[in-house]
Formats: C-alpha cells, structure tokens, sequence
C-alpha cells in the first residue's frame, strides 16, 4: 500500500518490449541507505559506512569480491565527489533483489570524463575504475549538481 492506502500498480515490460497492464497490486521491496559525508574525513568513513551497510544483505559473506568491487567504486566516487566537485557527497545504496545500487551526488554539474593517465600519475583512473568493476555505469546531470550510479549484480543473483 502506499501512503494514500491504495496499491501500486505496474506495467512490467518485457525484453521484446511488450507490456503487460494488469492493474493487480505489486509488492514493491527494496532496501537502502542514504548517508551525506563531508569533504574533511569522507572517503574513509564512506568505505567503512559502505560495507556495515552491506553485511546485512544475504549474499554478501558468500561474495567477498563483489563487496569489495563495491566499497572500491564508493571510495573513487566519493573521492571524486570530493576533489573535482569541492563539495559534500551524498552515497545512497539500494538493493532491490538483482541489483545493488551505488549512488554519489554533488554539487557539480559537470559529468567526470574518463582519463587515460600516463604511467606515475597519481591521479585520473577513479571513472574507470569504477566502469570496470561495475555491471552499469551512469551518470546524470541535474539542476543542483549530478548523480554518478554504480549497479552490482551478484554473481548468485542475490540470494
């Protein structure tokens, strides 16, 4: 039920595209966690914010790696967030039963490009370091900064 105490109703669309209205209630589930961490002292507490968050999803002690695929892509993003955007992040994680969602907005408008940095640079890998760990990358420009979105699939679909 939703907050007005009627049900919500979907139209699932299938992968040729077709769709399938049938009006009858669907549950809903999906969990998640937002959290706003500061410029001074983020990135750490985002990565150790990350991986309480996680322990409490099933899959997580039988997939070791993809947690940490996981608490990698936040600390890049985060720090992403951080360095090129100068501004605070807000990490919100959702699992919604296929896909856990990484999610990092900030302040900034503009979309971090991909660098290709030559061997020593310190700097310049954290886009595509997270465009390899992850199942789908996006990012989405707004009217009050951007959202970057990580989605990890377990490799036993969840369960």
């Amino acid at each position: 039920m939703n907050a007005r105490g009627g049900h919500t109703v979907c139209t699932t669309v299938a992968e040729d595209g077709s769709e399938n209205r049938t009006g009858k209630p669907v549950a809903i589930k999906a969990k998640g966690w937002a959290h706003s961490f500061p410029v001074s002292g983020g990135v750490r507490a985002g990565r150790r914010w990350t991986r309480r968050k996680l322990e409490s999803l099933p899959w997580t002690a039988d997939e070791p790696q993809t947690v940490d695929a996981i608490v990698l892509a936040v600390s890049e993003l985060l720090t992403n967030a951080h360095v090129h955007a100068h501004s605070d992040a807000r990490l919100i994680l959702t699992w919604d039963g296929e896909c856990l969602q990484v999610s990092v907005h900030d302040e900034d408008p503009t979309l971090p490009l991909q660098r290709h940095p030559q061997a020593g640079e310190v700097s310049g890998r954290g886009v595509g370091i997270v465009r390899m760990l992850a199942d789908e990358l996006e990012m989405k420009c707004q009217r009050h900064g951007k959202t970057v979105s990580a989605c990890f699939r377990p490799a036993a679909g969840g369960r």
